[in-house]
């Protein structure tokens, strides 16, 4: 056989081809990752095949729900679940009983093969630099899907910025991207998810920068512009946007309606604030020790079917009940009754252990808020003439401020709704009202508030990662003097020559720590006479102060100034007391500085 030399290569058959073929790719891929980690322009292509891949995912999703909604509540297709006058009272029941037992079977093999909880956007970014799992994304997908699909009062919407953020980590991982990257790649998928869910670019691109990467940031505003309006154009593409609303027909607000929208949005506030509040009341309704895991779900299910039974606006999301809804007609007790029904079902589909989100359901629940407001002051004495449309649609923002976060991302969503400056120049006074004052009073967002009862203390997805890694473990020195707290201070000058150490620190006969004695101290000439007989446990300082390897620089730095000390033991841990390094106050700050510079400057794209 004739031997063909390609580039320097004996022909050796398919097999070579092959190799050669795969050595090209991955010489390829070197290049293109290298190209992304030198210049910041090359992330945008990839946002836009995030963008692309996202749209497709929350297109399907949203049609395999509604799939499921029409085979299992034999609805029409053309008609949304929460949009029918009344459902089967048996289907009611049992359709959302059989997806929570499902769930309750799925979480029982997750408790019994010990895998940890998946990790959210939000905590991603926020501790993790971005690191999400693909598998454990799908799965929770998977889990809204049967959530909505059955019927339980959740959205779509938090499996759709799931799917989202997880394939675009994935992206950047597999692209090797630098940290504040990934970060910003997994705010690019839940962008375009929320885009292509709404059909709204600009809500996507503010809801990544306010709730996922946490920042606004010039560098990151071209990615994450271009991940939305790609998926935008990929779900309408595909269909349509699965939550889409237009409101054409609203009238423009006048000053005088600016102050009633300001009352509105307090009312609002106090509306949110009251059920963040009241979902670990509802947590620990279900989490009784005497029902079993896989039982939750189903009793939650059952809860929420009796509900749909009076009323079927409570369950899934609620986009067919707002569509139904803010055009007509309502009397007050009918809205307030859909308001508190719809409420509890979320709540208790949440605390029983379905998948979901809730925010399109607050920005049902601000619909009605705000309408009802409308129709109170029209029969009130303060009759200001107020469109109640324009007030249901302030009031979707404002509660969707108070439960979820991000003003501007509601005030951009109210005005890709209505293309209306002045409607939007209303709702976002009210929406800077609402989150100024559910952050002075309440603190939290909804998720923010679920990880906080988790044991987290994160408030927003700004990266604090680098902070929980920054420990004293790694700051400490173990090059440690230590004594015999009854040596003398003779025998102690004889042993450790000044200069020599910061400090001596001291432990008893059982090797435990007993305090610290500064080396000047030891060395003062108040003691020279009676060098002999003083005991260097005499001079010991911080006593029942140490620090412990695990604790973050924010909490050491928060000791040293507690003990208005300089430099303090680390011990192995507070019960055995074991002398195992030292960290002074200066070295500590001095780290935390050089990397909160760090963070800083990737955060404004300096880094």
């Amino acid at each position: 056989m004739t031997e063909v030399l390609i580039k320097n290569r004996r022909w050796r058959g398919p097999s070579a081809l092959l190799s050669l073929s795969y050595e090209t790719t991955k010489d390829f891929g070197a290049r293109l990752r290298t190209a992304i980690r030198g210049n910041e322009f090359f992330l945008i292509p990839v946002a836009l095949v995030i963008g692309v891949v996202a749209g497709i995912a929350v297109t399907l999703m949203s049609q395999i729900a509604q799939l499921a909604h029409v085979l299992v509540y034999g609805i029409r297709i053309d008609l949304r679940l929460s949009a029918n006058d009344v459902v089967n009272p048996w289907v009611a029941i049992l359709a959302p009983a059989a997806g929570g037992l499902i769930l309750g079977w799925m979480e029982w093999s997750r408790r019994r093969w010990k895998i940890s909880n998946a990790t959210d956007p939000v905590e991603a970014n926020a501790l993790r630099g971005g690191r999400l799992s693909l598998r454990d994304s799908i799965v929770v997908s998977g889990q809204t899907l049967i959530s909505n699909g059955c019927g339980a009062s959740v959205g779509l919407e938090a499996g759709y910025t799931q799917i989202g953020a997880g394939m675009a980590s994935l992206f950047g991982r597999m692209l090797n991207l630098r940290r504040n990257d990934l970060r910003l790649m997994v705010g690019c998928g839940a962008a375009a998810a929320i885009a292509a869910a709404f059909g709204a670019p600009l809500t996507g691109a503010f809801y990544a920068c306010e709730l996922i990467v946490g920042v606004y940031s010039v560098s990151s505003a071209a990615p994450i512009l271009a991940a939305s309006i790609s998926a935008a154009y990929m779900a309408r593409w595909m269909g349509g946007a699965p939550y889409s609303l237009s409101f054409v027909h609203v009238s423009p607000i006048t000053p005088k309606e600016y102050l009633a929208f300001i009352v509105l949005a307090l009312i609002i506030s106090a509306v949110g604030i009251a059920v963040m509040r009241a979902a670990p009341y509802f947590d620990r309704l279900f989490n009784q020790k005497f029902l079993p895991v896989w039982i939750r779900p189903g009793l939650g299910g059952i809860c929420v079917g009796a509900m749909a039974i009076v009323t079927p606006q409570v369950l899934a999301a609620g986009h067919g009940a707002m569509i139904l809804d803010l055009p007509r007609d309502m009397s007050g007790l009918a809205i307030l009754t859909i308001i508190g029904l719809k409420l509890c079902a979320c709540l208790i589909s949440l605390a029983s252990g379905f998948r979901g989100g809730l925010f399109f359901a607050s920005l049902f629940v601000g619909c009605l808020i705000g309408k009802l407001f409308a129709v109170a002051l029209q029969y009130s004495f303060f009759n200001l003439g107020i469109d109640p449309m324009a007030s249901a649609l302030t009031g979707m923002a404002c509660l969707g401020v108070a439960i979820v976060g991000g003003p501007l991302t509601m005030s951009f969503l109210v005005l890709e709704m209505t293309s209306s400056l002045q409607v939007t120049a209303g709702a976002l006074a009210a929406c800077i009202v609402t989150s100024v004052f559910v952050r002075a009073v309440f603190g939290h967002s909804f998720s923010t508030w679920r990880l906080h009862l988790r044991g987290e203390t994160i408030r927003s997805a700004n990266d604090v990662g680098w902070l929980r890694n920054l420990t004293v473990e790694r700051l400490m020195r173990t090059d440690v003097a230590v004594a015999r707290s009854d040596t003398s201070i003779e025998q102690c000058r004889r042993e450790h020559p000044l200069g020599s150490a910061h400090a001596l620190f001291l432990s008893n006969d059982k090797q435990q720590y007993v305090g610290l004695a500064l080396l000047p101290d030891i060395y003062s000439s108040d003691f020279d006479a009676q060098d002999r007989i003083i005991a260097i446990a005499d001079l010991a300082k911080h006593r029942d102060v140490m620090l412990t390897p695990s604790m973050n620089v924010k909490t050491a730095m928060k000791c040293f100034d507690e003990a208005e000390a300089e430099i303090l033991a680390v011990v192995d841990s507070r019960d055995t007391r074991k002398i195992v390094g030292f960290l002074t106050e200066g070295y500590a700050r001095r780290r935390y500085a050089e990397e909160l510079d760090q963070a800083t400057a990737g955060i404004l794209g300096q880094g």
